[in-house]
């Protein structure tokens, strides 16, 4: 089955631009990013604190199926409500270091919307390393289920 989510990672650079559409007004794909009982169901992760306004920060806690806590954490610089959102996104504890988010809302029609995700890594070293993973199922998998719940709340 093809991936909805499409990532574009060019060449040498340290960045990934990634986009999805929704069949989800662009309201309620904001939601997805700023209410934190929707954030907890699609990403799986307990929100500690999440600030959306502008110098907001927010910090999500998740455990692994050996039970080991990963906390991931960043500050919101830009809030624009159902246009964008530009953050810093942080996993503690690991090599990745700070990347740079750049996200935005974009309504496409009444029902539907496109989330355009440009991501910026320290180095194209580090934004290769995270390539390596299984990084574009997960992103696709967690864009899935903002879809699936959030089209419960539709109804």
């Amino acid at each position: 089955m093809e991936r909805k989510t499409k990532i574009n990672a060019e060449d040498d650079k340290q960045e990934l631009v990634i986009t999805r559409e929704f069949d989800l007004p662009v309201d309620l794909l904001f939601k997805a990013y700023v209410e934190p009982e929707i954030v907890e169901q699609w990403m799986g992760t307990k929100v500690l604190k999440l600030e959306s306004k502008n110098h907001g920060s927010y910090q999500y806690e998740t455990t692994d199926p050996k039970g080991n806590k990963h906390l991931f954490n960043g500050v919101i610089h830009e809030f624009f409500p159902n246009q964008k959102i530009t953050r810093t996104f942080e996993m503690e504890n690991t090599p990745f270091g700070v990347q740079l988010e750049f996200l935005s809302f974009e309504k496409l029609t009444n029902n539907t919307s496109k989330l355009t995700m440009h991501v910026l890594y320290k180095s194209v070293a580090l934004r290769n390393q995270i390539l390596a993973l299984p990084f574009a199922q997960g992103i696709n998998m967690a864009h899935n289920r903002i879809q699936d719940i959030l089209s419960k709340h539709q109804k």
